[in-house]
């Protein structure tokens, strides 16, 4: 994560200097900025997480939103915190489970590392339909999958992996010890089928695999990969020039914030330092791109001593309404079938609203931002999102949406450590501000 941060602090600087670009505009047609985005504000946060030995390796990433239909009140919110595994949380923001990452047992070998999480609803299991939490195990280039069980003694979550699961992109553990491996995730069910797939994107590469979620006789949960698909990592830019975003050498534009419309089976990925492409769940279709960051086409030049990049000239070909990293895809489903893509633009600490509507083409509907209230700070650098637009009891009424906070404001006593969090934010506010 260091090295994502020092390319980030780039990112930030630059984006503030392409904040009034015009999708795909040439200077000359560039427009005024827009106006300031609405702001909304945290009800609750979880406990800091620090991502150092004494805090047990623990960074918050990525959440998902479990209703408990029997008990709404009773729901509960499933994150990832890397090499720390798992936590769980009450609608209070209280944890109620932790589950660490398995790791091979062998010294030398990468840690277990949760990266991303998405919910199964009744998925079909000998013993009958559960819901499950999925997760992508970039340590081990795996998924992992934990049956829910609200009332269960020992926590809701239960492991119920195929332990026989292969890893998703690599051939032998020197290839996962590389951590080119399983990275984003997004959940899909096939409404014509009934059959349920993961689709998984591949650190520091262009690829994405679709994997059948399979169940044993025994009740374990493994996959098999039907097919893959590689996302462009060079582009021609309309002056005739080929660009590719700035990284490490060797390191390619990769994908990690995910999500499927389960009404159309269309996925959208956000491949962090392009834009948002939409193609078909099933990776048949040639991928369209929704909306690029404002840095798109901006050349840089990678330094090997600072680990940053240093942008050159703006040509003026990007977007106007989200900077790098895209981030934190998640769907805001409506009661009459319409709604919002919601995307984290993490270089600008905003978030960014699209129509999910395809005869729309996914047109931009808005923006906001997470602040900091009286006693809880906002969000900074999220890096990932869910939203649940259904009734969660008392606390919750109109839906609730949990943003990663990638730099959290420490607690007095904290001795300056670098922490990070989820923010609880209530859905309710969020639509009226945007409605506003």
């Amino acid at each position: 994560m260091t090295r994502h941060r020092t390319l980030r602090s780039t990112a930030l600087a630059l984006s503030s200097a392409l904040a009034a670009v015009a999708l795909a505009a040439p200077a000359e047609a560039r427009g005024p900025a827009a106006d300031p985005l609405p702001a909304v504000t945290p009800r609750a946060e979880t406990p800091a997480l620090h991502d150092d030995e004494a805090g047990g390796n623990a960074d918050a990433d990525d959440p998902a939103i479990w209703r408990n239909a029997s008990n709404p009140d009773r729901s509960l919110v499933i994150t990832t915190a890397k090499e720390a595994g798992l936590r769980v949380y009450d609608l209070d923001a209280r944890q109620v489970q932790a589950i660490p990452a398995p790791s091979t047992g062998v010294p030398d070998d990468a840690p277990g590392r949760f990266n991303n999480v998405d919910l199964v609803t009744g998925l079909r299991l000998p013993s009958g339909r559960a819901d499950v939490a999925v997760i992508s195990d970039r340590g081990n280039d795996r998924l992992r999958v934990y049956r829910i069980d609200r009332d269960r003694p020992g926590g809701p979550l239960t492991d119920i992996t195929d332990p026989a699961a292969a890893p998703v992109f690599s051939g032998s553990q020197d290839e996962i010890n590389g951590q080119r491996t399983a990275y984003g995730l997004a959940t899909w069910t096939d409404r014509a089928t009934g059959r349920t797939y993961a689709l998984v994107s591949r650190r520091e590469r262009t690829g994405i695999a679709l994997l059948e979620l399979t169940a044993t006789a025994g009740g374990k949960v493994g996959y098999r990969k039907v097919r893959t698909l590689d996302l462009p990592s060079a582009f021609r830019l309309p002056n005739g020039a080929t660009w590719s975003p700035c990284a490490e050498p060797g390191e390619l534009p990769q994908i990690e914030g995910m999500v499927v419309d389960p009404a159309n089976g269309m996925l959208y990925a956000g491949q962090e330092d392009v834009g948002i492409w939409r193609l078909r769940a099933d990776l048949t279709s040639a991928p369209q791109l929704v909306d690029k960051v404002r840095e798109y086409g901006v050349p840089g030049v990678y330094d090997e001593e600072t680990e940053e990049c240093t942008p050159g000239a703006d040509p003026g070909f990007g977007g106007s309404r989200i900077s790098s990293d895209v981030e934190g895809l998640t769907l805001l489903t409506e009661s009459d079938g319409d709604g919002y893509l919601l995307s984290s633009s993490q270089g600008d600490n905003t978030f960014a609203l699209y129509d999910r509507e395809l005869k729309d083409n996914n047109e931009y509907e808005g923006g906001f931002r997470v602040t900091a209230s009286k006693t809880i700070d906002g969000s900074e650098e999220c890096d990932g999102a869910a939203v649940l637009n259904t009734p969660l009891g008392n606390k919750y009424p109109r839906g609730l949406l949990v943003v990663q906070d990638g730099h959290n404001t420490a607690a007095d006593g904290d001795g300056g450590r670098a922490s990070t969090d989820f923010k609880f934010v209530d859905l309710g506010k969020v639509m009226d501000r945007i409605s506003d």
